[in-house]
């Protein structure tokens, strides 16, 4: 009559993750998945800096959580290298669209206002010029900027609040040039390094 279990048996070839999405990332993502599309997802080790393995979304609940307004999802890595194990916490990513040839700037660029969102931007070497924007996926790192900037225009990072359209600014040391990159990104961690450039704040050109 013992009922203790004397081994647990889990599978891990493939093996299966579970996680959520707010609902308001769903439509995307769901009109993709139902189009048969098989969407890729990536595993993240715990500090968000690793790949660890590259896997397709396998399937969706057919109800939101109300206590927290997601939705469970399940993606299916193949696992062959075993880098995956059970109850191991993972961070995922799921690719639902590809944006190309868009412009990126940091998150921390982009100012909201009475007339609208807007960034500054450097005008000549001494004065920042506010610029309107419209603006397109975004996540803590980066947006897309869908119209009012330009590639090679240089934004503000830091120090907005304490800037207003034609203030003057002085240069320290200009930003490099931060490469193209793509914009599957939005989901990442841009590869973007900038060094200090302005008295009032960091300066740097969009990704596009």
């Amino acid at each position: 009559n013992d009922t203790t279990a004397l081994a647990v048996i889990t599978q891990t070839q493939p093996i299966s993750v579970p996680f959520t999405l707010p609902e308001k990332d769903l439509s995307k993502v769901i009109s993709r998945y139902r189009t048969g599309d098989k969407l890729p997802v990536e595993a993240w080790d715990r500090g968000d800096t690793k790949m660890q393995a590259t896997g397709v979304l396998a399937s969706l609940d057919n109800q939101i959580d109300v206590a927290t307004g997601t939705l469970k999802f399940k993606a299916r890595f193949d696992n062959s290298d075993e880098v995956l194990f059970p109850n191991q916490f993972v961070n995922i990513r799921l690719r639902a669209d590809t944006l190309k040839k868009v412009t990126l700037v940091p998150t921390a660029a982009v100012q909201f206002g009475t007339d609208g969102t807007f960034v500054y931007v450097l005008d000549g070497d001494k004065k920042v010029k506010l610029k309107l924007l419209k603006t397109g996926p975004s996540d803590e790192t980066s947006t897309v900027i869908t119209e009012g900037l330009a590639a090679g225009e240089r934004v503000v990072l830091e120090g907005t609040d304490r800037l207003r359209d034609g203030a003057e600014v002085e240069v320290v040391n200009d930003s490099k040039e931060v490469p193209a990159g793509p914009a599957q990104k939005l989901q990442g961690k841009p590869d973007s390094k900038t060094d200090k450039s302005a008295a009032l704040g960091k300066v740097e050109k969009p990704n596009v």
